[in-house]
């Protein structure tokens, strides 16, 4: 989780170094990093007061931007030229690649109807929680969405509708969209097949 670890030297800079006992800089080059070190930073975290929310939103927001930069997207001309609900749809299926890459056993189900857009989100490694949080812990997924359609030129606003962390059955996040498509009422986007597309 390199993004959470430059999240945390951004805004907590003097407690880095009491963060990389668990994000060690070495392990995070070789991505092996496990989930014992992960939810013990995200227990320290939530414990740091409203900085968590920040953190989240910013880990998220620098996730998507470097998992964009490491792969092909279209040149923003042609990616404006094509109709908003494709620009849309191409957005959400690199999302969903986003959220699988964060943690192995992770998988969002993108269902996009005429008038919303959810995203449930399956073993969501920030909500694993023992007792159930008074806020919800989904911020890392919602900035990272948000800004994943914003590079394809879907300007769009996720938000946190239900979170496992809080109490709820699932994960759930909704996305405001202006350029919604209307050619179709309902259309799901595959998100817990195969993934050999997303190698």
């Amino acid at each position: 989780m390199a993004s959470l670890h430059q999240a945390i030297a951004d805004q907590l800079p003097d407690r880095l170094e009491f963060y990389e006992n668990w994000l060690h800089p070495e392990r995070l080059r070789h991505g092996t990093i496990g989930l014992a070190p992960l939810a013990a930073v995200l227990s320290f975290l939530r414990q740091e007061g409203t900085v968590y929310q920040v953190i989240m939103h910013r880990a998220g927001t620098y996730a998507a931007d470097w998992t964009l930069a490491g792969h092909r997207v279209p040149a923003y001309g042609i990616v404006r030229a094509l109709p908003g609900g494709l620009r849309r749809r191409l957005a959400l299926g690199a999302a969903r690649r986003l959220v699988r890459r964060c943690h192995r056993e992770s998988r969002a189900t993108i269902r996009v109807r005429r008038h919303a857009t959810t995203v449930a989100i399956r073993g969501s490694v920030f909500c694993a929680v023992r007792e159930p949080v008074a806020l919800p812990l989904c911020g890392f997924y919602a900035a990272a969405i948000t800004r994943v359609l914003g590079a394809y030129g879907v300007a769009a606003a996720a938000r946190t509708d239900q979170c496992r962390g809080a109490g709820a059955p699932a994960c759930v996040l909704s996305v405001d969209t202006p350029d919604r498509d209307t050619s179709s009422a309902d259309a799901t986007v595959a998100c817990t097949g195969s993934e050999e597309s997303d190698r």
